[in-house]
């Protein structure tokens, strides 16, 4: 059984510093750390952490930064297929700093939305679920026609408004956004989604289907780092896809992602999770 997650990958520079710097200010960091990034690469670090198979579709290339990405997603059990191993650009690059106190962070990133991927088929007979973060858009129309053409649930991390969504949303089967996600227009159970979530950070969790809705509480922690606790959610949901019901299926992701916020820099908590 494996999660097809399909999407972004970076490379995170993480400095957790005292306080966030202001403009024209220079800080000492407390610790650096490099790890691959990205909503749907955090998703499948979750997924390999909780003791699933999880195969990335992601874009590296050749560049030498890729291969610290290709190292830290091996050690994290993630398999990874780059569908332009030979593309000569550096992969995106996020330049992040962790507050040490609260765990606020600021991040300065650029996404992949320049880079044309081709995707002439895809394969994963196994799979319980397929993620897309609409990051790399014909990758993800792709992946969520393949998950809809083999009845395998569409999950999809809707962090911000893109346009691919318009094509995509009628694809997908849970909808999980940020707070701050808006889209022009019908609203997302109009445009064919089944579920929508809609998470808040530490306030409770939205949800709606067409018949019923609710909210599901966060779990009170104190947060050591925020960084991709989003991400490390939407993992645990499209791991918890089929094994659990809403809205036990958000109560799980909310547990997980607590956990991952109680632990400082970008891997500790896989380590916590006693898995990998």
């Amino acid at each position: 059984m494996t999660v097809l997650l399909a999407g972004l990958c970076t490379i995170d520079v993480v400095q957790r510093v005292e306080e966030l710097p202001a403009p024209g200010e220079k800080v000492q960091s407390l610790s650096v750390d490099v790890a691959a990034g990205g909503p749907a690469t955090n998703a499948a670090v979750t997924v390999a952490a909780l003791g699933e198979s999880a195969t990335l579709l992601t874009v590296l290339g050749s560049h030498p930064l890729a291969a610290l990405a290709r190292t830290d997603l091996a050690a994290c059990g993630v398999d990874l297929v780059d569908l332009a191993p030979d593309h000569p650009e550096p992969p995106s690059l996020s330049a992040v700093a962790v507050r040490d106190r609260d765990g606020e962070r600021t991040v300065v990133s650029r996404n992949a939305g320049h880079l044309q991927v081709e995707v002439s088929s895809l394969d994963a007979p196994d799979a319980t679920a397929v993620l897309v973060d609409g990051h790399h858009p014909e990758l993800a129309l792709a992946a969520a026609r393949w998950g809809r053409a083999h009845e395998v649930p569409v999950v999809l991390d809707a962090g911000s408004w893109k346009p691919v969504l318009d094509e995509l949303l009628p694809l997908v089967d849970i909808a999980a956004c940020s707070a701050h996600f808006r889209a022009p227009g019908p609203g997302l159970l109009e445009r064919g989604v089944g579920t929508v979530i809609v998470t808040a950070g530490p306030d409770p969790v939205r949800w709606w289907t067409s018949k019923d809705s609710g909210t599901v509480p966060v779990p009170p922690v104190r947060a050591r780092d925020t960084l991709g606790a989003g991400d490390v959610w939407h993992g645990a949901l499209a791991y918890g896809v089929g094994r659990f019901a809403l809205p036990e299926l958000i109560r799980f992701a909310n547990d997980v992602a607590a956990r991952r916020v109680r632990q400082a820099g970008p891997r500790s908590w896989v380590r916590e999770m006693g898995v990998r």
